[in-house]
């Protein structure tokens, strides 16, 4: 079995958005809309920083995964990728977090 990676998630959530609503959790909450999936990711990254602060490691793990596949449902709802994201963190990486953050200020 092939290991499990971000761009396996991306894949399974691009064909979960083929199936109808009744089918695919995915596609019932691309149907609602940006908002919708906006709220969502927000209310799965409240929850992630709770459970880093009060419980258990597995259940922050747990909360993590649901993080990220609302972070891929809102990036597939908006038509951005994995791969443009990617893109986009090798660019930040190429210098220093602080000289990186001081250079987004200026724009």
């Amino acid at each position: 079995m092939a290991k499990f990676t971000l761009g396996t998630l991306e894949k399974r959530l691009l064909a979960r958005a083929k199936a109808s609503a009744a089918e695919s959790y995915t596609r019932a909450l691309l149907d609602k809309g940006v908002a919708h999936c906006a709220k969502k990711l927000n209310e799965e990254a409240f929850e992630t920083g709770a459970a880093a602060l009060h419980e258990r490691k597995n259940r922050l793990v747990s909360e993590s995964a649901d993080l990220l596949y609302h972070l891929f449902v809102l990036w597939q709802a908006r038509g951005v990728t994995l791969a443009q994201v990617e893109t986009e963190l090798e660019r930040r990486t190429r210098q220093s977090g602080h000289a990186e953050k001081a250079a987004r200020r200026k724009k």
